[in-house]
């Protein structure tokens, strides 16, 4: 069973932390760069520009002037700043001292933005290689989860969390954590700054950043909980929607479009609804906090410009406030979507750690020193029982014992037990009670995937991947070579019609073999599992879709190989059985009547029942078929 603790951001973080360590200095770099801008901008207007201003406006006291006097533009004698000092350093005047500013401005932009770009680069290339061992993790752990869990849960909530979910959690990672490390960085580094500069007009700003704060946080538990039933509700419209894309010929074949639009709207309409009151909050968040940024930069302007006027601080400090907080009140309100992203992100990762949190198979693989050889095909079925629910008995006191290379046949109605006698056999269920021993070894001792690889499966409905022929057929064998798929397709009688084909075995497939016959996917299946040549070969009524003769044919080939491999065939036309060396007929979880098809004939019971029935039909059959072959004489 997987650890919750192991699916945390910080255990997914393993491997790549170093790379958002590095990301964050790089931020922070960039942030320490982009911070000197405006105070090269102060002590260029306190400096340079205020003594060029300064300069002209006493060459305009010399000349008669009906303007009045003019002053300059600094608001306090405040000394010789650094960049002067500087300037003269390279024998700059104060025009040169400008240009100096200038280079000055746009190298630390340049370099901020490189900073940046390695910020964005490596937070990305983290956040990919996390969100891929999720994924990957994620796929691992369904493909080992038990059948009872896909039993139980939505097909189209599964995609939704593979998908949807991974991406949010992607998208949180790649952007938003560097994000919070940004906005925090921009807070540290900038308060004690403004405080060095003007302590009074510092405290002006940042009166209104904890209200923003606190903002943000309220508006982050909110957002959270309708994100959670957003995403849920999306989970039910995807559900809607891949049963219908799977089902969809179902659906045409009933006319039940009308019908299934209006569920899927339903589901569509509950999504919008969810999603609307997600966007009528954004709004609320987004117009309020514009608000308040705008009245914090508001009253920085206002207090700076009675400090101004009082001669407590320069016009270059005051700039320099106004600059910061550009540089900071924007970061932080963005610290709403940040958390409102943040809160997406928790909760999707809560739903993908709900699935990770689920117990895989149990005795999956073999442990460690355990080896097995291939099995002869020896079942012993003692007493077993099992059932789905509770206090509703599925199979109950079944036994037989089927020896190597023997065939056994199950039928029964619909609902008998067959299928699930099967399942209990791969190990997809455990049985509750009983036992069933393979080459007289309980079954619960050898691992599942072991056990699994003895047998092959023909399913009523078998399912084709959307690749060529022979890709389907070599799935269980991918090193056959070209006779031994000819010989498996022939003996499944489906080689002439795979040579019928367009691209012969080379022809793609549609998605769940979609493009075939039913009696066609049938057979490949057939002859995808003789291809696999397992110890066990199990029939899953999967000669209900061919006609009669063909039926006639692929029996007459797999009785050519009797004893070479154990056989298990679910039918319901006896014509399918009558070689069997044992069957077994079951009515809801029992084993009624056992013995070879001689032994059942002669007793009273269903199966004598269903032959006769069956006999006279097929007779009725043949009779017809006569009667219209046979011209009939004019009168």
């Amino acid at each position: 069973m997987h650890n919750h603790k192991q699916h945390t951001l910080w255990k997914l973080g393993r491997g790549h932390r170093l790379r958002y360590f590095c990301a964050i200095a790089a931020m922070a770099l960039g942030i320490g760069l982009s911070f000197g801008i405006p105070l090269v901008t102060q002590a260029t207007i306190d400096g340079p520009l205020a003594t060029v201003l300064g300069d002209k406006s006493g060459a305009l006291d010399d000349q008669p002037s009906s303007l009045g006097e003019v002053a300059p533009l600094s608001a306090a004698e405040t000394g010789r700043t650094w960049l002067q000092d500087l300037g003269q350093g390279f024998g700059l005047g104060s025009s040169g001292q400008i240009w100096l500013a200038s280079g000055l401005i746009l190298l630390l932009a340049a370099l901020s933005g490189l900073c940046l770009y390695l910020r964005a680069r490596l937070a990305a290339r983290a956040s990919e290689g996390i969100v891929r061992r999720l994924r990957d993790d994620l796929y691992r752990h369904l493909a080992n989860l038990p059948c009872t869990y896909f039993d139980q849960v939505d097909t189209g909530d599964l995609v939704q969390r593979c998908t949807s979910d991974v991406e949010t959690v992607r998208m949180f990672l790649s952007t938003q954590v560097v994000e919070i490390g940004r906005a925090t960085l921009l807070i540290l580094l900038a308060v004690p700054i403004l405080f060095t500069l003007s302590p009074a007009l510092a405290w002006v700003s940042v009166a209104l950043l904890p209200v923003i704060i606190i903002f943000a946080l309220v508006f982050f538990r909110r957002i959270k909980v309708l994100f959670e039933r957003m995403d849920a509700s999306e989970g039910r419209m995807t559900t809607v929607l891949q049963e219908n894309l799977t089902a969809i010929r179902v659906v045409r074949a009933f006319a039940r479009q009308d019908f299934e639009m209006e569920k899927f709207s339903a589901r569509n309409s509950e999504f919008r609804d969810h999603h609307r009151r997600f966007i009528a909050l954004l709004g609320i968040y987004w117009s309020s906090s514009d608000f308040l940024c705008l009245a914090q930069i508001g009253m920085v302007l206002l207090g700076g410009a009675m400090l101004v006027n009082d001669s407590t601080i320069t016009v270059g400090t005051l700039t320099a406030f106004v600059e910061y907080q550009f540089l900071i009140i924007w970061p932080v309100r963005q610290l709403g979507r940040v958390l409102s992203d943040s809160g997406k992100a928790m909760v999707s990762l809560q739903r993908l750690r709900t699935v990770l949190e689920e117990p895989e198979e149990t005795h999956l693989n073999p442990r460690p020193g355990e080896k097995f050889s291939a099995v002869s095909g020896d079942i012993r079925v003692r007493d077993l029982g099992f059932s789905f629910k509770p206090k509703s008995a599925t199979l109950e006191g079944v036994s037989f014992h089927l020896k190597a290379g023997e065939t056994l046949a199950l039928i029964g109605p619909p609902g008998s037990g067959k299928t699930t006698l099967v399942q209990l056999l791969l190990r997809l269920y455990d049985g509750d009670q009983g036992s069933i021993e393979l080459d007289g070894r309980n079954l619960q001792q050898l691992p599942r995937r072991y056990v699994r690889t003895q047998f092959g499966v023909v399913l009523q409905q078998p399912f084709l991947y959307s690749k060529s022929v022979k890709q389907n057929l070599m799935i269980g064998h991918r090193g056959a070579s070209d006779d031994e798929v000819f010989e498996s397709t022939t003996a499944s009688a489906v080689h002439d019609a795979i040579l019928d084909f367009s691209d012969g075995y080379e022809t793609q497939v549609g998605e769940r073999g979609v493009t075939l016959s039913g009696g066609q996917r049938q057979r490949i299946a057939l002859a995808r599992a003789l291809l696999r040549d397992p110890a066990i070969l199990v029939l899953d009524d999967a000669l209900s879709a061919v006609d009669t003769e063909t039926e006639s044919r692929i029996l007459a080939a797999l009785e050519e190989r009797r004893g070479r491999r154990t056989s298990i065939i679910i039918a319901h036309r006896l014509s399918s059985v009558l070689h069997a060396d044992l069957t077994l007929v079951m009515d809801k979880g029992r084993v009624v009547q056992s013995g070879n098809h001689r032994d059942l004939i002669r007793e009273e019971g269903p199966y004598r029942d269903l032959w006769e029935i069956q006999g006279v039909l097929e007779e009725e059959i043949r009779e017809d078929l006569h009667s219209k072959q046979t011209p009939k004489l004019q009168s």
